[in-house]
């Protein structure tokens, strides 16, 4: 009766497929949140635009092209070198943590409006703590294999 009643708590992934877990739940997250985003934003700017009361537009005027721009740019850089230092260190998912280290500081360096000691601290140990913290809780306690 026990192991029927908990059976339900254990998890089994195969190890040739264990990459695909962690996306798979990313995409259903993005997914559900996309339809939340379309009930809540999309439909009403539908109407607006079939109404003629609104012009559909990708970007807003005057827009942040640095960090527009830079963020595109970073992230292909990242997914391009983590793959690379991946390839140094296979299955250990030290391509993501040791990428994922510059990438995180870089990114908050260039959304960050002012520069001072303090903030500087922050973002550095947030760079390191955060990456560390997800490389360990995915890839040791749940053994999710990472790039």
């Amino acid at each position: 009766m026990e192991e029927g009643l908990f059976s339900f708590l254990k998890i089994s992934i195969d190890f040739k497929e264990s990459h695909l877990f962690f996306p798979t739940i990313m995409t259903w997250v993005l997914a559900i949140l996309a339809g939340v985003i379309f009930l809540v934003y999309g439909i009403r700017f539908i109407r607006d635009v079939a109404n003629g009361t609104r012009r559909p537009r990708f970007f807003v005027e005057n827009y942040d092209k640095f960090r527009l721009y830079g963020t595109v740019a970073l992230t292909v850089v990242y997914f391009m070198a983590m793959d690379l230092v991946g390839r140094y260190f296979p299955n250990t998912g030290f391509g993501f943590l040791f990428m994922s280290i510059p990438f995180m500081f870089v990114l908050s360096m260039m959304y960050s409006h002012e520069f001072n000691r303090s903030k500087m601290i922050t973002i550095a140990v947030n760079a390191i703590v955060a990456p560390s913290v997800s490389w360990y809780i995915l890839g040791k306690l749940f053994n999710i294999t990472l790039p």
